[in-house]
């Protein structure tokens, strides 16, 4: 786990911490070829420079975000957003995360992109995958 993906955990409240924890080690262990790293202020994972998966402190809990996830056609990810193509889940116990579920995610965002490390430079998001 990058170290300062483990900071960013030790400074969340205890059922918290338990989350990002095993969110950390799952994505590490679904996406080992990902880049991890805080980045604004939030730990996530990046393949080939694209943001690909991540979480987040918020007040409904840890949200877990898969920026191409609202492709993945899965209905436990809360899809908000019809600007962008990402979708998420709100974790607020371990218990809660079924990680079977985690990796099936995982390996469909491996598969399926968008190009959201070109989209400011042209202003548009392109689907890679």
């Amino acid at each position: 786990m990058h170290p300062d993906i483990v900071i960013f955990n030790e400074h969340q409240a205890p059922d918290h911490r338990a989350v990002c924890d095993v969110l950390a080690r799952e994505i590490d262990s679904g996406l080992p070829e990902a880049e991890s790293k805080i980045w604004h202020r939030h730990p996530v994972w990046f393949l080939d420079g694209n943001p690909t998966v991540g979480y987040s402190k918020q007040k409904p809990g840890i949200r877990l975000m898969f920026w191409s996830g609202a492709d993945f056609e899965e209905d436990k990810l809360n899809v908000v957003g019809k600007k962008f193509k990402d979708a998420s889940v709100f974790f607020n116990l371990a218990s809660e995360i079924q990680t079977s579920d985690l990796q099936r995610w995982l390996e469909k965002a491996r598969e399926i992109q968008w190009d959201y490390k070109n989209l400011i430079r042209k202003g548009k998001l392109d689907r890679l995958k």
